[in-house]
């Protein structure tokens, strides 16, 4: 889906503000602003990053001014954050057809659903979950 928006995980985020050095992500950004590519999430991506973000400091990954600057780059980025009441209702529907161990993921998958995007993850159990029926959710390496 070459115009389609793109869908985002919390994991793709924090590679591209903590894994500054990783060409590879920063690259498939940079290709993606390039072609335009309108970029959505639910707005649990905030909540998660931020989490994930803090694990990093806790575990003594980034110390906290390095947390604090890489939350406020995740924050600028134009990433359209979307949701209602019906994205949680599919997203419960999507976590029971597949038997997720959480809902979380689903509003991820609801939100690429109705927007017809292309969902990238690097998550292999979620991916190895919904495929092939899900065949525009996307493994990052």
């Amino acid at each position: 889906m070459p115009n389609s928006p793109i869908c985002l995980d919390a994991s793709l985020v924090v590679r591209l503000v903590v894994d500054v050095q990783d060409d590879r992500i920063q690259e498939q950004w940079a290709q993606w602003a390039q072609q335009n590519r309108q970029l959505v999430a639910p707005a649990l991506l905030w909540y998660e990053v931020t989490n994930a973000l803090y694990q990093y400091q806790k575990h003594g990954i980034l110390d906290g001014e390095s947390v604090q600057l890489a939350q406020e780059t995740a924050l600028s980025l134009p990433v359209q954050i979307l949701g209602d009441a019906g994205l949680h209702q599919r997203a419960l529907q999507l976590t029971q057809e597949f038997a997720l161990p959480a809902a979380y993921d689903a509003h991820y998958l609801a939100l690429a659903e109705r927007y017809g995007a292309e969902f990238w993850t690097s998550d292999q159990r979620l991916v190895t979950a919904v495929s092939p029926s899900l065949s525009w959710v996307c493994l990052w390496p």
